[in-house]
């Protein structure tokens, strides 16, 4: 009688798929003493470090010093750009993504911990196999008791006829291989979202002449329209920005790659040309790659996890973080994420996410700060609502800085507030957004250190019944001294010109 031939599949107590935000789940469980894996198929340090946030930073700050000196002509001051030395910024921005390399090592020397350096994807309900980044070598299989998905997402490529047949630029391989030794003498951008936003400006100051080419109607559409044509307006001072119009062929011809491009309105079809063409149309899930169906765990119609408000997909003791669940693809909001997942995998009690207060910053020049509703989300939520506007130029920091009425690059803070003053969105433009929109969202979260309910009636991802009525108010503000002069008036003098938009009620405004 022949004896059954038994393999052996190892066994771990926690998983976690990709080394960014994912990383401090991973410690908690080895910090406990669990045997754990992690898997990686690229850098360790994920998305943010090496190959988006971070290193794309230090290429935007000396952008901005450029921009900057061209601006000081009107208050007085004339710069000359003497030089610009692309390779120790290049050499910079590589040390930061090289922390890597520390990071693959320390991680190493742990006892309960296997890297695995390759690509996973689900074999069944618990466990996983690795194969190479080719897929042709055979790295490892297991099982595992609990799992966190944190692989992030990959950028969209178009449906571009032509495009599999030429050399383009993504996020991913421009910091890696395709990272130019110096600025291109033109580049088309496809696309108008945060990523090609902040890499027109990267380029276009560095002389290279941008041509961004999107589909929709107005650039970044996340943000308010005032702010997306306020952007507009201002990219259009530096490079060519063409919207309503469809990317539909791709080719090359002597060096140059040649993008024939379609009005979405009028069908009108034309061509336009570059040394490189980078596309930056959005990002998509990895979740393919994964073969998560084959765990159980779901997919939404976009292909994004799904994920309940204590971050559970909907298959026991898996859980996911990050860009894999398509909720506002950041590394801070996968950070915070990856704290709530940490207690709920390993703490007594769960807690919810709450997405009502993200922020971000889009770090273009001019620069935008957004964190909460817009306008038309309020009123679309059925908010009545109150909107105040006010401009650099209104406050004398603003005036010393250059800033005038009517000027193009005279960028300004959005509040909208509901008739009970509370903040539920504020929206910043020019100089420093990122820094003024932040305090307001320290007010949104202010109060909440009063009981709460147990329960909530309200869905998954919203704040909690408020408990303190006065909570996330502007009041706060109303009542501070706001340091004269500096930009911080411009945010905090904002609620003097709060006007009714669709207030129905005989709530008197003063």
């Amino acid at each position: 009688m022949l004896e059954k031939k038994i393999e052996f599949m190892e066994s771990y107590d926690l998983v976690v798929i990709g080394s960014g935000a994912g990383l401090s789940i991973l410690n908690v469980g080895l910090n406990m003493g669990l045997k754990c894996a992690l898997i990686e198929d690229t850098k360790l340090g994920g998305t943010c470090l090496t190959r988006g946030c971070i290193p794309s930073k230090v290429l935007v700050h000396p952008a901005d010093l450029i921009r900057e000196a061209q601006h000081a002509k009107k208050v007085g001051i004339h710069f000359t750009l003497e030089k610009i030395n692309w390779s120790l910024i290049a050499k910079r921005m590589w040390s930061q993504i090289d922390e890597s390399k520390m990071m693959e090592e320390g991680l190493s020397s742990v006892s309960n911990l296997k890297l695995y350096r390759g690509i996973g994807e689900f074999i069944g309900e618990y466990e996983m196999a690795v194969k190479s980044n080719d897929g042709k070598k055979k790295i490892g299989e297991f099982k595992a008791e609990k799992f966190v998905i944190a692989s992030g997402a990959r950028s969209f490529i178009p449906p571009i006829e032509g495009i599999d047949k030429i050399d383009y630029i993504t996020n991913e391989n421009f910091f890696g291989n395709k990272f130019p030794e110096k600025p291109w003498k033109s580049l088309i951008i496809i696309g108008g979202g945060v990523i090609a936003a902040e890499f027109a400006h990267i380029f276009s100051a560095m002389g290279t002449e941008v041509t961004i080419v999107e589909m929709l109607p107005r650039l970044v559409v996340t943000e308010e329209p005032e702010i997306s044509e306020f952007l507009e307006q201002n990219f259009r001072k530096h490079m060519t920005v063409l919207l309503n119009y469809r990317a539909i062929k791709a080719d090359e011809k002597k060096k140059m790659k040649i993008l024939t491009i379609e009005n979405v309105n009028t069908g009108e079809r034309k061509t336009v040309q570059a040394e490189e063409i980078m596309i930056a149309a959005g990002r998509k899930s990895n979740a393919d790659i994964l073969k998560v169906e084959k765990s159980g765990v779901e997919n939404d119609n976009r292909g994004w996890i799904k994920t309940n408000e204590f971050l559970e997909t909907s298959k026991k003791n898996i859980w996911c973080i990050g860009d894999a669940n398509g909720l506002y693809q950041f590394r801070h909001k996968a950070n915070y994420e990856a704290e709530i997942c940490s207690n709920n995998i390993f703490g007594e009690q769960k807690m919810q996410t709450d997405y009502s207060t993200v922020p971000w910053a889009i770090f273009s020049y001019p620069q935008v700060g957004h964190v909460g509703m817009t306008e038309t989300e309020a009123i679309e939520k059925g908010h009545e609502i109150f909107v105040a506007k006010k401009n650099y130029s209104t406050v004398a920091k603003g005036f010393a800085m250059g800033f005038e009425n009517g000027d193009v690059d005279d960028g300004f803070v959005k509040l909208v507030v509901d008739k009970f003053y509370r903040i539920l969105g504020a929206h910043v433009v020019g100089p420093n957004a990122a820094v003024l929109v932040q305090p307001f969202v320290y007010l949104m979260n202010a109060g909440f250190t009063c009981t709460l309910p147990e329960k909530s009636e309200q869905a998954p991802g919203t704040k909690l019944e408020r408990a303190c009525p006065e909570a996330g108010s502007f009041m706060p503000i109303y009542q501070s001294m706001v340091i004269h002069p500096s930009l911080n008036e411009v945010a905090g003098w904002a609620i003097g010109s709060l006007r009714p938009i669709n207030i129905k009620t005989e709530h008197h405004h003063h």
